[in-house]
């Protein structure tokens, strides 16, 4: 490290390299992971990607399920739920409910704003991603 604050060198050795990395990372990461979870649960919501099998149900009407592949951001009301599961180890399958509703607020009713009633179910999930956000989630404020 004398080294590198003397400028006699300028790019660190491998090996070095990887352990300032790892020692890094260690104390950075948890803390980083920790801010964005808090933001996301609070105000900054989170993206949820699926790829899976949505059904529907709605007063007057139903649709057969069919393999959709939705991006959609989620509300920090359901961050809350998402984060609180996992926490408390739920696996996957147990967050699917939380999710389908999420997705179901977000994407097909847009907030209330229409299709009064309508329920989504996803099965035969495919692939399922969370991405933290930063800011307010259009449509909510």
């Amino acid at each position: 490290m004398e080294r590198y604050r003397a400028g006699k060198l300028t790019a660190p050795q491998k090996r070095l390299q990887a352990a300032l990395v790892v020692e890094t990372e260690s104390e950075w990461q948890p803390q980083v992971r920790a801010q964005a979870r808090e933001r996301a649960a609070t105000s900054g919501g989170m993206s949820v990607e699926v790829t899976a099998y949505f059904g529907f149900t709605c007063t007057g009407s139903s649709d057969n399920s069919r393999e959709r592949q939705i991006t959609t951001d989620i509300s920090p009301f359901y961050v809350k739920q998402v984060l609180a599961l996992q926490d408390a180890g739920a696996t996957e399958e147990e967050l699917h409910p939380i999710v389908a509703q999420a997705i179901t607020d977000s994407h097909f009713t847009e907030w209330d704003t229409r299709v009064d009633g309508l329920r989504a179910d996803f099965t035969a999930v495919s692939s399922i991603s969370f991405r933290f956000r930063s800011g307010r989630i259009h449509g909510l404020l």
